[in-house]
């Protein structure tokens, strides 16, 4: 899963049939350094097809290959990327910030020890 910004739509003359009543955006895919503003977009474009309405300038999350095929199983679906989420914000802690402790492991079960020193 990547996320994306969505710069503009795609018009098809054809399109086949199971794609119907969706349409095809037009994303520049984003990178951790494009996300923190640290970096200008890239000129990689992709087409991504939407059923939930991401407009111009939108942030989505899609899904590529095998996998942007997979929510419409067991129907076939030639798709190469799919919206997945429209993102309302994203969260980047900052770079420098120390990584959180770990939360402690939940104290082992009376029965789970006594299982574990069980000799076979």
């Amino acid at each position: 899963m990547r996320i994306g910004e969505v710069i503009g739509t795609v018009t098809l003359n054809r399109w086949h049939p199971s794609l119907a009543g969706a349409r095809f955006k037009l994303v520049v895919p984003l990178s951790l350094a494009h996300l923190r503003g640290q970096a200008r977009k890239p000129a990689e474009e992709i087409t991504v097809f939407d059923q939930l309405g991401a407009g111009v300038g939108h942030w989505i999350a899609f899904s590529e290959g095998r996998e942007a095929a997979m929510p419409f199983y067991p129907e076939d679906k030639p798709l190469d990327a799919y919206c997945a989420a429209i993102l309302d914000s994203v969260y980047l802690p900052e770079p420098d910030a120390a990584p959180a402790e770990p939360p402690e492991p939940p104290a082992p079960s009376q029965t789970a020890h006594a299982s574990a020193n069980r000799t076979l």
